[in-house]
């Protein structure tokens, strides 16, 4: 690819005002001919009709912008901006359920992050700066679809409880009068701070801009200054203006010239490009790309850091060398799913090789298999660990969201280290912090649970959970060791096989009738699943199996992890190696009707549960009390 360096759009073209024809005229001398005097008659007879028609002309025109904002759209909202797509096709043709208050109110979690209300999509710019950590994420002001994008803020001294802060960026400028899209900050040397993100033009070209702190004194970072000349990078030669966005936190190499991805496409190839910049307002593209990957579309939200393959630390963003992998994600828009792989980065060419082409960008593993999309990763210099958020959408209906008035969430923040047992996954675990929330506790040690049993566990409501389980298996002499079946997570966990499948039910009513099993079903290999299918009676609900292979390394017991907040479900087997996020919108089991049980439905084995159980405390999320 040509080198380009960057220019300047011009902001000034408008279209042309559309001139009325002049209105009629009397003849000379003042006096009305009969054809004219004919005409004014009919025009002060017609013009209570006009003013008639006129009212309600506009009338339907408000109702159309509001039925735009607020109902149900021709097509996905998003894709005709050219971002993936915000709300869910497969619920358009489908009539609102009865939801009363109480329903929508239980759906609200305790402990995730989410705003007061209205709409959140992608989190941005995480970062870690004089004793706060922020968060900043797309959000829409004025209603709870997606829309009128702008960047809120929120502060944590501790990633679970957080402060509301007023917007950070708002879409007031041509370069972004369409939207303030995703983006990264990167914490220079000097203590100053870059923030690098997509600005969707008045003309629907997608740009790099460059933002930074008003006062780099305020630990609140409240006061946001758009540099005066964005954008700094337009999209090159060869790339679409809309398959241009979402720079990641910029690393520096030996020669000392800070890097940034972008994520793009040519055809249907994914791909992600490198720019170099000494000042963060000029910028050099690269001639070669950081990866690309044929058939994988377009890459959104392309995230790239290094782990350490001997340690447990994070490391920061610039680290390479010894002892360093790479690992390259991407949110794909084609699957709505975030893909990574581990391998190597070449900093003399800056491109970067998987260390198994199988599992390449794209065709191999995700983050997390379940409703979890355009994630990004910070590195935490205050506990030096790499902390990874994502949004968690909605799978309900849009008509439910507006009548409960928010829509999306963010997963629990996660430390992200290397498997060293696998050398080819990710470990995922919830931050430490969540620990604080823990209150009342429960332990089950080796509950026997019998082929097609179901076995409640008496913890009181379970709407606010952190679960550990340990399973092991009894293979029954009557029949033999069980046949491994190619099964995988299959129609759901009421497929039954020899070996699977068998786990616990989790927001789930006494009569059974309401449910969401998180379960192992063992085959030629594990697989770790959760199935919605019957997670509510609610028809205006997109309900689905989720799962994948989970590699069960040497002497490892079958285990999981599993946090429950009311209407979301983080599952985490084999200490993080597989992640399951998913979302469920019971109408009986909430509130004290919400229960917990350990079932069986494999046909030959006995399963051995051990649980450790605790409810959790709600997070203290509510405005920054500045007074």
């Amino acid at each position: 690819m040509k080198k380009t360096k960057t220019k300047t759009m011009n902001p000034d073209s408008q279209i042309p005002l559309l001139i009325p024809p002049t209105s009629p005229t009397m003849e000379s001398g003042g006096r009305p001919q009969k054809g004219t005097l004919l005409f004014i008659v009919s025009v002060l007879f017609l013009m209570p009709l006009a003013a008639l028609f006129i009212s309600l002309h506009i009338h339907n025109l408000q109702k159309a912008f509001r039925r735009e904002e607020n109902s149900l759209p021709l097509f996905p909202r998003g894709v005709a901006e050219g971002v993936s797509a915000k709300s869910n096709p497969y619920l358009w043709q489908k009539g609102s359920y009865n939801w009363t208050n109480a329903m929508l109110s239980w759906q609200r979690t305790a402990f995730h992050f989410q705003p007061q209300k209205n709409w959140m999509n992608d989190p941005n710019g995480p970062l870690f700066y004089k004793g706060w950590y922020h968060i900043f994420y797309q959000y829409n002001p004025e209603s709870a679809v997606f829309g009128n994008i702008t960047w809120g803020h929120a502060v944590s001294t501790d990633l679970i409880h957080w402060l509301y802060l007023p917007i950070a960026m708002l879409r007031d400028s041509w370069y972004d009068a369409k939207g303030v899209w995703s983006g990264s900050a990167t914490l220079l040397p000097d203590g100053r701070i870059v923030m690098l993100y997509t600005g969707n033009t008045h003309q629907n070209v997608q740009v790099q801009n460059l933002a930074y702190p008003a006062n780099l004194s305020d630990p609140l970072l409240l006061h946001w200054v758009k540099y005066a000349d964005n954008p700094v990078v337009l999209p090159p030669p060869g790339i679409g203006p809309k398959d241009f966005r979402d720079p990641t936190t910029a690393w520096v190499g030996p020669d000392d010239k800070w890097r940034v991805l972008i994520g793009s496409k040519v055809n249907q190839t994914g791909l992600s490009l490198v720019y170099k910049t000494q000042d963060f307002i000029h910028y050099e593209l690269n001639d070669e790309y950081m990866h690309e990957v044929p058939g994988t579309g377009m890459w959104e939200c392309v995230d790239f850091y290094p782990v350490s393959v001997n340690g447990p630390d994070g490391l920061d963003t610039s680290v390479n060398g010894p002892g360093v992998k790479h690992v390259l994600k991407s949110s794909l828009d084609d699957t709505r799913g975030d893909h990574y792989a581990i391998g190597r980065y070449f900093i003399e060419n800056d491109t970067w090789v998987p260390d198994d082409p199988n599992k390449d960008v794209g065709i191999g593993l995700k983050l997390d298999y379940g409703r979890f999309y355009a994630s990004k990763t910070f590195y935490d210099q205050n506990k030096k660990r790499r902390v990874l958020w994502g949004w968690i959408n909605e799978s309900d209906s849009e008509t439910a969201d507006l009548k409960k008035g928010w829509a999306s969430l963010q997963s629990i923040p996660r430390t992200v280290v290397f498997d060293k047992k696998t050398e080819t996954h990710l470990l995922q675990w919830p931050v430490e912090e969540i620990e604080s929330l823990r209150l009342r506790s429960y332990e089950f040690e080796e509950v026997v649970v019998k082929p097609g049993s179901v076995v409640p566990l008496d913890i009181g409501p379970a709407t606010q959970l952190d679960i550990f389980a340990e399973f092991e298996i009894e293979y029954l002499a009557s029949k033999g060791t069980g046949k491994k079946e190619n099964v995988g997570c299959g129609n759901g966990a009421f497929d039954r096989s020899s070996l699977g499948p068998f786990g616990i039910l989790a927001i789930a009513d006494d009569k059974l009738s309401e449910l969401t099993p998180i379960y192992f079903h063992l085959s030629n290999t594990s697989f770790f699943c959760v199935d919605e299918t019957r997670s509510s009676k609610a028809s205006d609900v997109s309900k689905l199996v989720f799962g994948s292979e989970v590699p069960v390394v040497g002497d490892e017991r079958l285990s999981m992890r599993v946090l429950v907040d009311h209407s979301i479900i983080e599952s985490f087997a084999q200490g993080g190696r597989t992640v399951i996020s998913s979302r469920v919108y019971p109408t009986e089991a909430i509130y004290e009707a919400a229960r917990l049980f350990v079932f069986n439905n494999a046909t030959d084995i006995n399963i051995k549960a051990s649980l450790k159980i605790w409810q959790l405390n709600s997070a203290f999320i509510r405005p920054f009390p500045f007074h």
